[in-house]
């Protein structure tokens, strides 16, 4: 396929392609000759630090007693991987609990650790913080977020007077808080959060399947890389909605790429994209794993890479079209699929 006609492919239908936010592909000569078998690293946008492609994400130890939690953290570290993220909602805190425990097996100068609130306001978040630093056995986080943005009301609340931002702002003049961030599920609150505040760090949504179905993340990507944020995908290895019928592998609400082979080719093409850092994998040791190994196995991605994710997508069903609408239209609508763990528990499900 010639490069003019590849392009066209690849940057869709819907609403042209933005600007930036295109895949940085190389050839497949390129990619041959690409180093791998040791984790990369990224510098983390503005912050200063170099962090592994690859994060773990915590919430996967609700399904782990505290052994096999400080197993699966000092695998993880000993691998290469460097950050560690965690919510006070990821299983009622039971999470922040393991990982405390967890990390007090490796030095506290050599990971970095990132937590999060879904407070809105300037008391309830300083009171999660809190918590968190003690539940974490640190002085300190890495990254500090704004946990679960969907509304563009909540930004503005938690931007504005007595919001949670003051309570992020005086942590970090105190020594709590190295750098700050946020997450969000919908379009306009990334945006709107972007453009209220310099954020160091943003977590998205960003897959194959949403990218190519809809043109989702696009904008967030772009702005994020105006405004030098970095960006860190979540939902990195989702492959759309379980198709109705569908044998359910897993309880979740989402169906997760499952091979080594998808799950490496997931991870190229994300981390292809401009100012994206790092990819989490769902709540789920062994995917946790694959994650890991896609980022020793790490190489830049190619257009047949590119061609393939976006075949693969054709099919899938996307995960947050009607959450994204409803947000827009300045609403927050219930998901449309019964197991979606927002109805469960508070947080966000990387």
């Amino acid at each position: 396929m010639k490069r003019r006609s590849f392009l066209k492919v690849v940057g869709g239908v819907t609403g042209g392609m933005a600007m930036g936010v295109a895949p940085a592909l190389v050839s497949e000569a390129e990619a041959a000759a690409a180093p791998s078998g040791t984790m990369p690293l990224r510098p983390l946008g503005r912050t200063g630090f170099k962090v592994s492609v690859v994060g773990f994400s915590a919430f996967g130890l609700m399904h782990q007693d505290q052994e096999q939690s400080n197993t699966h953290v000092k695998a993880a570290f000993d691998k290469g991987l460097n950050y560690y993220d965690v919510a006070p909602a990821y299983d009622n805190g039971k999470c922040e609990d393991k990982l405390g425990v967890a990390l007090q097996n490796l030095k506290r100068s050599e990971y970095f650790l990132a937590c999060k609130t879904k407070k809105r306001d300037k008391a309830g978040a300083r009171e999660e913080l809190e918590r968190s630093l003690q539940r974490l056995k640190t002085d300190h986080f890495d990254v500090y977020q704004m946990h679960h943005l969907v509304k563009p009301d909540e930004v503005k609340t938690a931007l504005g007077e007595g919001g949670a931002l003051e309570t992020f702002l005086k942590a970090k003049e105190e020594g709590k808080i190295r750098a700050i961030g946020f997450s969000a599920h919908s379009t306009k609150a990334a945006l709107a959060a972007l453009r209220g505040f310099a954020f160091d760090t943003v977590m998205f949504p960003v897959s194959y399947v949403e990218y190519y179905t809809r043109d989702f993340a696009r904008e967030v990507l772009a702005l994020a890389k105006e405004k030098g944020a970095a960006v860190l995908s979540i939902k990195t290895i989702n492959s759309g909605a379980w198709p109705q019928g569908a044998e359910r592998t897993r309880k979740w609400w989402y169906r997760p790429l499952e091979t080594q082979e998808d799950i490496n080719l997931a991870y190229r093409w994300t981390l292809s994209l401009p100012g994206l850092v790092m990819g989490f994998p769902p709540a789920w040791m062994d995917l946790q794993a694959k994650a890991i190994e896609a980022g020793l196995a790490y190489r830049p991605a190619t257009e047949a890479d590119a061609l393939k994710l976006q075949a693969m997508a054709k099919d899938c069903g996307s995960i947050f079209k009607r959450e994204d609408e409803m947000a827009a239209a300045g609403g927050h609508a219930p998901s449309v699929y019964p197991e979606h763990p927002h109805e469960r528990c508070p947080g966000e499900w990387a």
